[in-house]
């Protein structure tokens, strides 16, 4: 079992994987890939032209038939042996992650074993596909319902969870009977690699999965979108991306599911347990370093308790450890890129600006990598652009509010509508404000929402269609009805 970090980056293939085979892009050429924490070069990867692409569609559409007639209990056994695969060697996945993309290694643990629970889950998902039998209202006619796998599917995954957001596709597509391209965002492919070759070693069929590296992000998706052999897009990611990817599909028809932007509302009335929800704030804030679309972006407290809130939570994120996620005792990474550090910082100067004052933090760190220091701000004006826009980062604006409707209105306000945070010890009152609360998931007392066993998805700007729960595998899967005569 590989240790070392260089171990487990010599374990991962850097080819592309299409039909079974593992193979360098057409053109030869390949990209790096850059440890967050140190801006390294951890290795380089082929690099996917359009024509690499359309192979491995060619590969999918040659397999697509042959999976879907697989019989069910079949694809589900190959997932669970994935799924146990996987939970074997999560040291080496979690490692893997935390070199290219940056959480610390506890985090990534974690995540391999939430991405592996959606092999496990729809494994169980796969036998329990089912149809109707029905009688014509005028007894003449018998209705059998069936449900049939749409065929080959292209799945987009983002950088941030570069494990679990590759499960949560791959997982109901093999379950339903589907092949798939995949393409992993370019920041962190080593992930999806490894994955692509454990789902090689468990014995999924070639061409069932097909894997493609890219920094030609646009220039491969775009023919694979608009050919008529693939019949569905999964994508998650930005708003802006997802919005020119549904227009691109429209051409085709396709089914189409979108995870896009969040701006998670954090509300704390005042009856809520504080420290309750101090330690929900620090879930729902500084997981995976605040880089995720359900990381609470607005905390609206009560003004009752706002400065008892506004400094247990100041000294719980100023209390983190910053460093490189390999080393032991870290609690927070390195942001992505020096972008998204350099972003992040210019939301925060913004707000401070317009009158906000950083009770801790406020500010990157010096040296290599790039860190930005944990912060929470307080008296954040409602003209700041951190209110409005997506911070994937690790800072936390505090906003003062009187009445349950102005928490409302403040937290809905927003083109956004995947997650949503509640802090409340009146039953009543969570499920009056959870019911007015417009967005996909409400996390009630608690500061995480994501579980394979429940439906991940939002409405309006954080896009359409559900991950995980029984409405997953209904993601992948096509009503078709008979009318049999008697």
């Amino acid at each position: 079992m590989p240790s070392t970090q260089a171990d487990v980056l010599a374990g991962v293939p850097k080819g592309l994987f299409i039909g079974g085979a593992w193979r360098a892009a057409e053109s030869g050429t390949t990209f790096p890939v850059h440890d967050p924490a140190t801006g390294a070069i951890l290795t380089e990867v082929a690099d996917a032209t359009p024509a690499d692409g359309m192979a491995a569609l060619d590969a999918a559409a040659a397999a697509q038939s042959t999976w879907a007639a697989t019989p069910p209990r079949d694809r589900g056994e190959i997932l669970r042996r994935a799924f146990e695969a996987l939970t074997a060697r999560a040291e080496e996945f979690a490692l893997l992650m935390t070199l290219e993309m940056g959480k610390p290694l506890a985090e990534a643990r974690g995540e391999v074993a939430y991405g592996a629970e959606f092999f496990r889950w729809f494994a169980e998902e796969a036998v329990r596909i089912s149809g109707r039998w029905s009688v014509a209202p005028n007894g003449a006619t018998r209705l059998l319902t069936m449900k049939q796998p749409v065929g080959p599917v292209y799945a987009i995954t983002p950088w941030n969870f570069p494990l679990a957001m590759g499960t949560r596709k791959i997982g109901p597509a093999i379950a339903a009977g589907c092949t798939m391209v995949v393409k992993p965002a370019h920041e962190t492919p080593l992930t999806m690699l490894a994955l692509a070759k454990l789902l090689e070693d468990v014995g999924l069929p070639a061409g069932v999965v097909n894997v493609v590296t890219t920094t030609h992000s646009s220039a491969l998706s775009e023919p694979l979108i608009r050919d008529p052999r693939l019949r569905k897009l999964t994508f998650t990611g930005s708003t802006g991306v997802g919005q020119r990817l549904v227009e691109q599909s429209a051409q085709q028809l396709l089914r189409v599911s979108m995870e896009l932007g969040g701006n998670a509302p954090f509300i704390v009335c005042d009856d809520a347990d504080i420290d309750k929800a101090v330690d929900g704030a620090m879930l729902a804030k500084m997981r995976n370093i605040g880089e995720a679309c359900t990381a609470a972006n607005r905390f609206y407290v009560h003004s009752s308790v706002a400065a008892e809130f506004s400094e247990k939570f100041a000294a719980r994120m100023g209390g983190l450890t910053v460093g490189n996620g390999t080393e032991q005792g870290v609690d927070v990474g390195p942001l992505i890129t020096a972008k998204a550090r350099d972003g992040v910082h210019e939301l925060v100067s913004d707000a401070v600006g317009k009158g906000a004052t950083a009770l801790t933090g406020g500010s990157p760190l010096a040296g290599s990598g790039f860190f930005y220091a944990p912060t929470v701000l307080a008296d954040v004006p409602a003209d700041a652009r951190l209110l409005k826009e997506e911070i994937f980062g690790p800072v936390a604006p505090v906003v003062k509010f009187e009445t349950e409707a102005e928490a409302i209105a403040m937290a809905n306000d927003t083109e956004f509508g995947l997650a949503a945070y509640l802090f409340t010890n009146d039953l009543t009152r969570a499920i009056r404000m959870g019911e007015a609360l417009e967005y996909g998931m409400v996390g009630l007392n608690t500061g995480i929402v994501s579980n394979p066993a429940a439906p991940f998805g939002g409405i309006k700007a954080s896009g359409f269609g559900r991950e995980g729960g029984p409405e997953g595998i209904e993601e992948y899967l096509e009503t078709k009805y008979l009318g049999i005569q008697m």
